[in-house]
């Protein structure tokens, strides 16, 4: 799958040659606040745990995967938008529901880039027949949940929401 340029970003589909990229937006406390509360996440980490996560997912012809996020005129790295089924790591995964998500650098936030972003993602994605998106945050994450809304999405449910490496109560939003 290709994602179009839009009208400020490029697209990109992150492999695991990304890792410095992945790393280095993890480092700020305020992007990982409701990710991680804030821990800033290892190098190690990401090569042993982020990157192969990620690939389990990872399908370039449906989309699936993180695309990393570029502004066009700076060419600077400011983020990714993730593609997966909804639940994939968990018991019930939902193939057919697919999960959108997002994560930017703090200096680009406040610029509808993450709203931006995912509608070019979303967009690309209903071309190649997908009509059912979600997208989940902790109730807490307001500027997410303000995207979600951006993109069409309305509240559906409140879940505890687990896998072998995440639990957490988050809200999730559906088209």
């Amino acid at each position: 799958m290709f994602i179009e340029d839009s009208a400020r970003l490029s697209f990109h589909y992150i492999t695991d040659a990304d890792v410095e990229f992945l790393w280095e937006l993890d480092q700020d406390e305020d992007v990982m606040r409701f990710i991680s509360d804030g821990q800033k996440t290892s190098r190690e980490d990401i090569t042993n745990t982020f990157v192969p996560r990620f690939q389990a997912y990872s399908n370039p012809a449906l989309g699936w995967g993180l695309w990393r996020v570029q502004e066009k005129e700076s060419e600077e790295d400011i983020g990714w938008v993730l593609v997966r089924p909804f639940g994939f790591f968990t018991k019930d995964p939902e193939i057919d529901n697919i999960e959108l998500g997002w994560r930017f650098k703090q200096a680009s936030w406040g610029k509808g880039y993450a709203t931006e972003a995912a509608m070019q993602v979303k967009d690309a994605l209903y071309q190649i027949g997908i009509d059912k998106f979600c997208a989940m945050a902790k109730p807490e994450n307001l500027n997410s949940i303000k995207v979600m809304e951006k993109l069409g999405m309305t509240f559906s449910h409140e879940i505890e929401y687990k896998d072998n490496l995440y639990q957490e109560k988050v809200v999730v939003y559906t088209t």
